[in-house]
């Protein structure tokens, strides 16, 4: 079972960086699927950030070994690139049919699924304080939805097909997050991310394609580029994370996600309107995804903040 390395600073670090570069993903995402498919933006971001990866772990000699992975490991490796492949190209998809906020908020539901397996799989504790949480969660989504609530839940439209894609990405993303913290057991994080991101790539070449770039402004070439190495950059600091921080920990900073895109969105919508449209949200609406993002930090933090009480009441005894 993997134990982290008790460096909770580095791994604070590393889950804000990860929480910013997927904050501002989404925007960078929305102006290249103009013109490039899902699955082909998702096949370049994962052979490229792969490619580097490969590159870079060669000139140091520091390949992965297949050798080392039991038939457990390999069964965890199969997982992991189906899951992240999934979660790419269904998250995608959904966002081809949501404003980059929306698809952001709906993805809050990983980290507390992430959580509730980690419950079952890590042997974590579900507090009270985790359900109150929960419960938060739930009732921020209300408010967040307010103007389309009525839609979601009486008819399978645009809006309501793109908060379901996302939402099945995401639940899909959980099991490339828990079969990824079990490899770490074996490979470094770099390791695992080139292994992963290569076995996708190679899984979706026969659908992709890949002259659909060349058609891309210069703007969304460059983008494009920046969403590769986001990919490299982001998964890669949120596998370190786990490596050095408990995953409920992880799970509460990258809640901050949704907030981060909002905000890009809108600063995005100021500096370049050409591009960048602001999201279309009453003040309802925005209190809905403060109140997601506090949800979803209590269910993460649940167990420590209940622990600390215990701790202090125990003390004034």
């Amino acid at each position: 079972m993997h134990t982290t390395s008790g460096r909770w600073g580095y791994g604070l670090f590393l889950a804000l960086l990860t929480a910013l570069l997927w904050g501002i993903l989404p925007i960078k995402l929305k102006q290249v699927l103009q013109v490039v498919d899902p699955m082909t933006v998702t096949w370049y971001r994962l052979l490229v950030s792969g490619g580097l990866l490969f590159a870079w772990l060669a000139a140091q000699r520091r390949l992965p070994s297949l050798r080392k992975l039991a038939p457990k490991g390999r069964a965890l490796v199969v997982v992991a690139v189906f899951g992240l492949m999934g979660n790419y190209v269904l998250y995608l998809i959904g966002l081809n049919l949501l404003s980059p906020g929306t698809a952001q908020l709906v993805v809050q539901i990983g980290p507390v699924l992430l959580l509730v397996a980690s419950v079952f799989v890590f042997k974590e504790r579900f507090s009270l304080g985790q359900g109150i949480g929960l419960l938060v969660l739930l009732g921020g989504f209300g408010l967040f939805f307010n103007q389309r609530l009525e839609e979601l839940l009486t008819s399978l439209g645009t809006y309501t097909t793109g908060v379901l894609t996302v939402l099945l990405a995401t639940s899909i993303w959980v099991f490339y997050a828990l079969s990824q913290k079990q490899l770490l057991t074996v490979w470094h994080s770099q390791q695992v991310m080139m292994v992963i991101y290569l076995s996708c790539a190679a899984l979706l070449t026969p659908w992709v394609h890949p002259l659909e770039a060349l058609q891309l402004t210069p703007v969304q070439g460059w983008l494009l580029l920046a969403c590769c190495l986001n990919t490299l950059v982001a998964y890669g600091a949120f596998a370190e994370a786990l490596a050095h921080w408990e995953a409920s920990r992880v799970s509460a900073t990258l809640a901050l996600t949704p907030l981060v895109t909002f905000v890009a969105v809108a600063l995005a919508a100021v500096v370049w309107p050409e591009y960048v449209q602001a999201e279309d949200i009453n003040t309802l609406g925005y209190l809905g995804a403060v109140t997601v993002v506090a949800g979803s930090t209590l269910v993460a933090l649940g167990p420590s903040l209940v622990a600390g009480w215990k701790a202090r009441r125990a003390r004034l005894a």
